[in-house]
């Protein structure tokens, strides 16, 4: 028998070992780099925050802390008793059990980055990943201990649940005054409640993503990478006909931004400056709700409701998923699932 096997001589083993080594050490120090690179500004902004509550809490205990955004140094010394710890310290200041969950989530993560940084050790890291968060029912329960004591729950804006839009509503939101600012809203209502998008994926919407005479829509999905085809409903069509034949700019973002008085208040009716942020499309969707009674709508509820309605009229789960940009079935079949009427199909005769 044969061994085709190479043997490397001694020095070219030592050689291979302190390349490899060397290369580890590139990939550790760019582990936070890389990392961040790949995300959205979203997802970034978001996860900023929650490092800067971890840390708000350390310096409360009297600890000195340093970037654990950006500084892999900055989980030195960082246990799983000190992350258990936030936890608990998020319920006694009333955070919400799904803000805190999420937020020991992009602890986890920038934890395993420490480790890849060579910052944690596999010991404390395997520990971290061991703190868990509420599930849906230990989440009530928690509530319920927190209101008996009267420490105040929901501490934020986020929402415990989307904001529940009626048909009519939707409709309303739709159908917006004949101005160029009612024109706008219009299609962004229509572009939320009729098609699903993220608002972050309105916000980047351009001229030339429309074709009116093929009545589509080519959008970038950027939390998904994705580049999509929609074609576009009768009314959002409508909607987009008379915004571009009136207000819309000829090139670059499609979106144009309310016109102000210069004393802080919208001029009625009127537009102004090109591109909008996504915050700024978020409280003008809070103002519209507003004015058909839904207190507290977001882009997101928008979604929601296209979802809700897209699954309660048994659209299949693979055509919601790839309508919606998600990468799983597992958010389009929340929507399936709680479409279904649970007795449905129980004989009792």
């Amino acid at each position: 028998m044969t061994n085709n096997a190479i043997i490397l001589p001694s020095t070219e083993l030592h050689a291979l070992a302190i390349a490899g080594q060397t290369a580890n050490d590139i990939a550790a120090q760019s582990a936070f780099i890389d990392y961040r690179d790949r995300k959205a500004k979203n997802t970034l902004r978001r996860q900023d925050n929650d490092l800067a509550l971890f840390a708000q809490y350390l310096r409360a205990a009297g600890l000195q802390v340093g970037d654990f955004a950006q500084d892999p140094q900055a989980w030195r010394g960082i246990s799983w008793g000190l992350v258990e710890g936030f936890a608990r310290w998020g319920l006694q200041q009333g955070y919400a059990v799904t803000s805190i969950n999420v937020r020991l989530s992009t602890i986890k993560t920038y934890a395993r980055l420490a480790l890849k940084a060579g910052a944690l050790d596999q010991t404390e890291y395997a520990l971290i990943t061991t703190v868990r968060g509420y599930s849906h029912k230990e989440g009530k329960r928690v509530d319920e201990q927190r209101s008996v004591t009267e420490v105040p729950i929901r501490k934020g804006a986020k929402k415990s649940a989307a904001v529940s839009i009626a048909p009519e509503q939707a409709a309303q939101l739709m159908t917006q005054p004949e101005t160029p600012q009612g024109r706008r809203d219009a299609l962004l209502m229509c572009l939320l409640l009729e098609h699903g998008l993220r608002v972050g994926e309105v916000a980047l919407l351009a001229v030339t993503d429309f074709d009116l005479k093929a009545g589509t829509l080519t959008f970038y999905r950027p939390k998904v990478d994705k580049t999509q085809t929609h074609a576009l409903t009768l009314q959002t069509l409508k909607a987009a006909r008379a915004y571009f034949e009136q207000d819309a700019p000829k090139s670059g973002s499609v979106w144009r931004a309310s016109a102000s008085k210069g004393n802080g208040k919208k001029a009625k009716g009127t537009l102004t400056r090109q591109g909008m942020t996504d915050r700024g499309l978020t409280k003008r969707v809070n103002f519209l709700g507003n004015t058909v009674g839904l207190h507290g709508l977001s882009a997101h509820d928008a979604r929601h409701y296209w979802a809700t309605q897209a699954a309660r009229n048994n659209t299949p789960i693979d055509r919601l998923q790839d309508a919606g940009g998600w990468n799983s079935p597992a958010m389009p079949l929340r929507y399936v699932e709680a479409a279904k009427i649970a007795n449905e199909g129980v004989n009792l005769g």
